[in-house]
């Protein structure tokens, strides 16, 4: 059963639109290895808008080795190319 849900609103910077649609595609591999995270989308909302939803079946669920790597790639790339990102 899922616990708890974590939606991003990621907004790019102009002109990096296509750079951000790849980051999170790169993200898809990892996400899709991570066993405590059974639900995983990134959307596209129009053209400078994407969210991404990750849902846990439990809290500390980024504590496995791959989850860990999940939240090093998305959560703590520093290089995304959106101007803006946060947690909703």
């Amino acid at each position: 059963m899922v616990k708890l849900a974590l939606l991003v609103r990621l907004e790019a910077k102009p002109g990096k639109e296509g750079e951000v649609a790849k980051f999170l595609e790169s993200a898809l591999p990892l996400a899709q290895q991570e066993a405590t995270a059974p639900i995983w989308f990134a959307l596209r909302l129009g053209a400078f808008y994407f969210r991404q939803l990750r849902c846990v079946r439990q809290r500390g669920g980024s504590k496995s080795p791959l989850g860990r790597a999940y939240s090093r790639s998305i959560d703590g790339k520093r290089d995304c190319p959106a101007g803006e990102a946060s947690a909703d």
